[in-house]
C-alpha cells in the first residue's frame, strides 16, 4: 500500500489539544460526581474542540454520549455522530465501542455485535471493555433465542477473557482507581460527620462535612449534609443556603429540591414566588404531580391568585379524584373565586369521601356557611350543620354557627338551646356565653343574659363585644346608665375604634343628664363612623341635636 492511499490525519493543534483535554477532565468528573455542571462544561468543550478542529474523531462520539444523556439528540442522532467519527478514524476502537453501545440502545443487536468485534480487533491487549460488552450482547441473545452451544461458548470466552484482561486496560483501571479513591474519601468524611452528629458534637460534624466538601468531588452530598445538620440545629437560614448550593451544583437532584421547597414554604412565607418556582421545577420530574399541584394551589391562594389556585387544585383533583383533601381545597378555592355552586359540589364530594369524622365535620361547617350566608337556604344549612355535629359532637364552632342560623331566623328558643348545648360541650368557651347572652337579651331574659355576659367577660376580659353588650343590658334592660358606663369604657379601652361603644356611652350620659359628655361622645361617634360606617349617620346627628332642644 503506497503512502498516497492512506488518509492523512491532521495533528491536533495546541489549542485543540488543550480544549479536548479540558473536555475529557470535565467528562471524567461527571462520570464520578454525576453533577450537571460538569456535564454542561464537557459538552461545551467538545463542541469547541470540533469547531477548532473538525477532524477530531474522539470529540464526536463522546459528545454524542453526553447529548444523549441530556436528551438533546436521539439514538439515531448519536449513531450519526459515531458515523462521522469512524469516517475520520475507521480503526478507532472507542468509536466502535460507542457505536456498538448506541446500536444496543437502538435494538440492533447484530450490528452491535459487529461493532464490538471490530473494537476488539483494533484494541489489542486493551480489549477488555469491548469483550465484556460483547459478552453482554451474547448473553441477551441467549436469553432471547434460547440456549445455543455456539453462543454459550462465545459468551464464556469473551466474558472470561474480558474479565482477565481488565487489568491491562489502562483507561478502565485508571478510572476504577479514581472511583475507588473518591468513594473512600467520601465515605470517610461522611461517616466521621455522622458519628459526630450521633454524639451531638454538631460543630465537629459541620467541620467534617466542610472538609468533605473541600477534599472530595461530592460537594452536592456534603452541602446536603450541612443543610440537614443546620436544620437540626434550627439554623434555618444556613440550612436554606446549603440546599441552594446543592441545587445549583446539581439541579436534577429531586431530594434537594423537595427540601428547599419545603423549607422555603415553611419558614419563609413571604418568599412565595421562589417557593412556587421550586415546586414548578419539581413538576419536571413527573413524580407525585398531584401532591405538587396541591401545594402550588395553597401557594397561589397565599398570593390571592385565585385563578391559578383553582387550576392547580383542579389538576390535583383530576389526578386523584378520590382524595378528600384535594376536593376540599378545590372547593375553598372556588369560594375565594366566588364560584359557590362549584364549591358546593366539591365540598359535598369531600364529605362523601369522609376520611375522618372530625375533619369532615369542619368541611360540613364550611358547606353549611355557604348555604346560610350565600344561598340563604336555611333548611340545607341546618341539615349540614347537624350532620357535622353528628360527626363530631365536640365541634363547638359548628354548634355556634347553628345557633347563629336560628338567630337569623329569629327562632330564639332554638338559638338559646343550641348555645347552651355549646356551653355544655365547652364550659370555658367565652364566645358561647356571649352568643347565649345576646339570644337571652333578645328573649327578654334579662337576669340570665347578665349572668351569661358576666361569664363571657370572666373568661375573656378583653372581648369588647361582651363588655359593650353587658352595658346595653344595664342601660336599656335594667335602666341603670351609671352601671353601664364602666362596661362601655372597658369596650373602648380594648378597642378604641369601637364606634357602637362610643354611641352607647353617649346614650348613657344622655340618660344621666350629662349633656356635655354625651355630646362629646356623640361627636367622637360621628368622626369614627366616617371610617367604620357601623351606624346610621342620621341617627347620630339626631341624638346630638336632641341634646340642645
Amino acid at each position: 500500500m503506497t503512502e498516497q492511499t492512506l488518509t492523512p490525519i491532521m495533528p491536533l493543534s495546541s489549542t485543540s489539544d488543550s480544549i479536548l483535554k479540558e473536555a475529557r477532565m470535565a467528562h471524567e468528573r461527571y462520570l464520578i460526581k454525576q453533577q450537571d455542571a460538569d456535564l454542561e462544561h464537557a459538552i461545551e468543550c467538545y463542541i469547541d474542540a470540533i469547531k477548532n478542529n473538525p477532524s477530531i474523531s474522539e470529540a464526536y462520539y463522546r459528545l454524542a454520549s453526553l447529548l444523549l444523556i441530556k436528551g438533546q439528540i436521539s439514538v439515531e442522532g448519536a449513531l450519526e455522530q459515531c458515523k462521522t467519527a469512524l469516517s475520520l478514524e475507521p480503526n478507532n476502537p472507542n468509536a466502535h465501542i460507542y457505536t456498538g453501545y448506541f446500536q444496543c440502545l437502538n435494538g440492533n443487536m447484530e450490528e452491535a455485535e459487529k461493532e464490538f468485534a471490530l473494537a476488539i480487533s483494533n484494541s489489542g491487549k486493551n480489549s477488555a471493555r469491548p469483550r465484556l460488552f460483547l459478552s453482554k450482547v451474547l448473553l441477551n441473545k441467549i436469553k432471547g433465542d434460547g440456549k445455543h452451544v455456539k453462543d454459550m461458548v462465545k459468551f464464556l470466552y469473551y466474558f472470561l477473557s474480558g474479565s482477565m484482561m481488565i487489568m491491562w486496560d489502562c483507561p478502565s483501571v485508571k478510572m476504577f482507581c479514581k472511583f475507588l479513591a473518591n468513594d473512600f474519601s467520601i465515605m470517610s468524611y461522611k461517616t466521621l460527620g455522622e458519628t459526630f452528629e450521633k454524639m451531638k458534637l454538631f460543630p465537629s460534624a459541620l467541620e467534617a462535612y466542610s472538609k468533605g466538601l473541600e477534599k472530595t468531588s461530592q460537594s452536592n452530598l456534603f452541602y446536603q449534609k450541612m443543610g440537614d445538620l443546620s436544620l437540626e440545629c434550627n439554623n434555618i437560614e444556613a440550612s436554606r443556603e446549603c440546599y441552594k448550593r446543592a441545587h445549583e451544583i446539581n439541579p436534577s437532584d429531586r431530594e434537594v429540591l423537595i427540601k428547599l421547597a419545603t423549607i422555603n414554604q415553611t419558614y419563609f412565607p413571604d418568599d412565595v414566588d421562589m417557593t412556587i418556582e421550586y415546586y414548578n421545577s419539581l413538576l419536571e420530574f413527573g413524580i407525585d404531580l398531584d401532591k405538587i399541584y396541591y401545594e402550588l394551589g395553597h401557594l397561589y391562594l397565599q398570593k390571592s391568585d385565585k385563578i391559578h389556585a383553582v387550576s392547580a387544585f383542579k389538576l390535583a383533583e383530576e389526578m386523584n379524584p378520590e382524595n378528600p383533601y384535594y376536593n376540599n381545597s378545590l372547593a375553598y378555592a372556588y369560594v375565594k373565586a366566588e364560584l359557590y355552586d362549584d364549591a358546593i359540589e366539591y365540598y359535598q364530594q369531600a364529605i362523601k369521601l369522609n376520611p375522618d369524622s372530625e375533619w369532615t365535620s369542619i368541611v360540613c361547617h364550611a358547606l353549611g356557611a355557604i348555604y346560610a350566608e350565600i344561598k340563604e337556604n336555611f333548611e340545607a344549612a341546618e341539615a349540614t350543620f347537624n350532620a357535622g355535629i353528628v360527626l363530631d359532637p365536640n365541634n363547638i364552632d359548628i354548634q355556634l354557627s347553628l345557633g347563629d342560623l336560628f338567630m337569623a331566623q329569629n327562632d330564639l328558643d332554638k338559638a338559646i338551646k343550641t348555645y347552651c348545648d355549646a356551653i355544655t360541650t365547652d364550659p370555658l368557651n367565652f364566645m358561647a356565653y356571649a352568643k347565649a347572652g345576646l339570644a337571652l337579651w333578645e328573649k327578654d331574659y334579662l337576669e340570665e343574659s347578665i349572668v351569661a355576659f358576666h361569664k363571657s367577660i370572666e373568661l375573656n376580659p378583653d372581648f369588647e363585644i361582651s363588655q359593650n353588650n353587658l352595658g346595653v343590658v344595664y342601660l336599656d334592660g335594667l335602666g341603670d346608665p351609671k352601671e353601664s358606663i364602666d362596661y362601655f369604657k372597658n369596650a373602648i379601652n380594648i378597642n378604641p375604634n369601637y364606634t357602637l361603644a362610643y354611641f352607647n356611652i353617649g346614650r348613657a350620659y344622655q340618660a344621666i343628664g350629662d349633656k356635655a359628655l354625651a355630646a362629646e361622645y356623640y361627636q367622637m361617634t360621628m368622626d369614627l363612623n366616617k371610617i367604620t360606617e357601623e351606624l346610621s349617620d342620621k341617627e347620630i346627628r339626631s341624638r346630638l341635636y336632641d341634646l340642645f332642644e
